[in-house]
């Protein structure tokens, strides 16, 4: 075959399996069998093979993933990705079409409604046709770039055109939506990797979300990501060429055009009623979609309204997100276990007949603590109500008790340590809130309050295996020292083998001995081991997050590593100057205290210095030693009218000043704009001076 007669074939190929992909993965039509398909397929590898100066990055054989990435690149969304407000509740459903109203009077508003999905929000560039760069929300200004994992979604087109319409025409297009696993793909996966001894994904969100963050793309194309879009960010149209669309349903529409999965259904309303209807409908008809959904998200259809109408600094005004309740089923409770976490508190688990929700089949379900358990009045035997309303491990909602019958027993809290038989302490504990409301996306800590005190059993025996493999899988964890292949299972077998007793044991393990492990090849063996010696590298605040001292969070330990430049400084702190650091109180500075006061854990500290880990903090921001705001802490809030809070940030910083995410007693300002918070509230209870732009901006000159 010449030059010639290859390009020509290979432009014939690559026609035909797009319009096939299409058909299969978009408009779920296929044209031929699988068999004919892969054969097209093959003979396009082969052609590349033959002539490399063919595979071009729009070719359809980039969908196997390219080379692994060594980090993920940050991406500045030229238009914000918002979230949505959302609601459990007609009524204020009700109340928001007449907000919207409010602020459109005498107009007549029309509706969309379509389906949420639960998945990872996405946005997808293109110029002049070509795909060139996907990336996640991340804060809702920069994310992450994942192009090379999401060109290995088959229903995320390459190249975008349509009949009459060359790609040159399109412009810059910024297309988003939401990444999914579908459930029978979900299934699967969980299936495979149960049979692997591979920790199973929780739900198919945290499946897609996992899939995404992953560094090789190759893993990403083994696994059957899905997309749909239904919205726009950025948007250069050259003039005259093409139509904009005018409206939601127009851009649905015009999306599906030119290549794109859009919403299965959606639903056109003009009023109220209509839309109650329409998202009662919906509801029925979700539980046949190939995906999970949680809600329905309702938007004002005309663009022109939209842009009238406006957003909130967070969110937009124009559009709502209806959850629907929780879904719940009945099952029995079989027994109730013990589980042991990494600080030694006791967990009751619900062990039941296996029921499904939600997509997937439930066996277990959190029963919080001793406390819960008797409230509830919840007894081995009973026919018990769980759900799973954003959970990974579902929940124990109540007991049904007119389904209960004699013989239903009353559980009996263990008084030693069901692990290492040592002995229960019983003492109040104040939890902190979850992770998920503490840590905004980017990570940085949104609020340190803490919340109800409850009773715990805690096991007093600090080698206690099961706390020992908490602490290990911790250390290892992706929020944490991001160690590859550290997860539940390898944790086990170290511990079990007697192998490694706390995190400093692991930079002494040898290559043999990990490959004696059960189930461990060497080349894993290796890749662990090279994980571990990259690690040693990691920044400070990741180190002093991984060593899961009470109440350090993520966030807790990127502000300590911000105030302080390196791990002997934090802990060479007393309390006063540990509490000067951003969102810093006196629980988190006691127990930071109590942590490095122990003789035990002052010898791990040296352990990993030996072995080479990093102590020092490149996120260190030593203040400025002179300016009008020395000294001083500004809390932002609200949006105003001339500056980005990035601006208002850099202003601040630049003139000595700092910002702070909570408002306290040591706040000298809160510089409020539009639609400002709870903040402002709690600024003017404390008497903390309030300023607006203006203001600032006179303090600044």
């Amino acid at each position: 075959m010449t030059q010639a007669e290859a390009k020509k074939r290979h432009a014939q190929l690559v026609a035909e399996i797009r319009r096939h992909d299409r058909a299969y993965y978009v408009l779920a039509q296929p044209k031929i069998s699988d068999r004919d398909y892969d054969r097209l397929y093959h003979e396009l590898l082969d052609l590349e093979k033959n002539f490399p100066e063919l595979a071009t990055p729009d070719s359809p054989s980039r969908r196997v993933g390219g080379e692994p990435l060594k980090e993920f690149k940050p991406v500045r969304h030229a238009v914000p990705m918002m979230s949505l407000e959302n609601t459990y509740s007609q009524e204020e459903l009700r109340d928001f079409v007449k907000r919207v109203q409010k602020l459109l009077p005498n107009e007549k508003l029309e509706w969309v409604v379509e389906p949420k999905v639960d998945g990872v929000a996405v946005s997808l560039r293109y110029e002049d046709g070509q795909f060139i760069v996907g990336a996640t929300r991340g804060n809702g200004t920069e994310g992450d770039d994942i192009t090379a994992n999401l060109k290995t979604i088959r229903s995320v087109p390459l190249k975008i055109g349509r009949d009459g319409v060359s790609p040159s025409q399109i412009g810059v297009l910024e297309v988003r939506g939401e990444v999914f696993l579908p459930l029978a793909g979900f299934e699967k996966l969980n299936a495979k990797r149960k049979s692997a001894g591979e920790e199973m994904f929780a739900n198919p969100r945290n499946a897609a979300a996992g899939s995404l963050k992953q560094l090789d793309p190759k893993i990403v194309a083994k696994r059957p990501l899905d997309i749909i879009l239904y919205g726009v960010g950025e948007v250069q149209s050259p003039k005259s060429k093409v139509q904009s669309p005018q409206s939601q349903t127009e851009l649905l529409d015009f999306l599906k055009s030119i290549g794109f999965k859009t919403p299965e259904r959606t639903w056109f309303c003009k009023s109220e009623d209509e839309l109650i209807a329409a998202i009662a409908e919906l509801d029925k008809v979700r539980k046949k979609f190939a995906y999970e959904t949680d809600g329905a998200v309702i938007k004002l259809n005309s663009f022109e309204q939209q842009r009238h109408v406006g957003a909130t600094a967070k969110a937009p005004r124009w559009a709502i997100a209806y959850k629907y309740a929780p879904e719940q089923a009945e099952t029995k409770l079989k027994a109730i276990t013990i589980q042991v976490g990494r600080t030694g508190a006791l967990t009751p688990v619900a062990e039941l007949e296996p029921v499904f929700l939600a997509g997937s089949t439930i066996s277990r379900a959190t029963l919080h603590n001793e406390d819960y358990i008797r409230e509830k009045d919840i007894r081995i035997g009973d026919t018990v109500v769980i759900e799973k309303a954003g959970e990974v491990i579902p929940a124990v909602v109540n007991v049904v008790l007119k389904k209960r019958r004699r013989g239903e027993k009353k559980f009996a809290f263990p008084k030693t340590c069901p692990e290492c038989g040592s002995k229960v302490s019983r003492s109040v504990r104040r939890d902190e809130l979850h992770e998920s409301q503490t840590e905004s996306e980017d990570g940085d800590s949104c609020n340190s309050s803490l919340r109800d005190e409850n009773v715990v059993l805690r096991c007093v025996n600090p080698d206690c295996p099961a706390q020992i493999r908490g602490r290990l899988e911790h250390w290892c964890s992706r929020g944490a020292m991001d160690i590859e292949g550290g997860g539940e299972v390898l944790a086990a077998l170290l511990v079990k083998s007697n192998l490694v007793r706390d995190v400093a044991d692991l930079y002494e393990l040898k290559l043999e001995a990990v490959v004696a492990l059960e189930r461990m090849g060497e080349k894993s063996a290796k890749n662990f081991l090279d994980a571990l010696a990259a690690s040693k590298s990691r920044d400070l605040w990741r180190l002093l997050f991984g060593l899961g001292i009470l109440h350090v969070g993520a966030g807790v330990a990127k502000s300590l590593a911000r105030h302080f430049p390196t791990l002997d400084d934090i802990f060479a702190a007393n309390a006063e100057q540990l509490t000067e650091a951003d969102d810093i109180g006196e629980v988190i500075a006691q127990s930071l205290g109590q942590w490095h006061g122990e003789a035990r854990n002052q010898k791990l500290i040296e352990r990993l210095r030996e072995a080479g880990l990093n102590f020092k903090s490149e996120l260190y921001q030593p203040q400025a030693a002179a300016g009008p705001f020395a000294g001083k802490t500004f809390v932002l809030t609200g949006t105003l009218p001339t500056l980005t809070r990035e601006e208002a940030t850099a202003k601040i910083e630049s003139l000595g000043g700092k910002v702070s995410g909570s408002v306290s007693k040591k706040t000298d300002y809160v510089l409020g704009g539009e639609e400002a918070g709870s903040k402002l509230d709690k600024a003017q209870k404390l008497g903390v001076k309030i300023l607006n732009e203006a203001e600032f901006l006179r303090l600044c000159n």
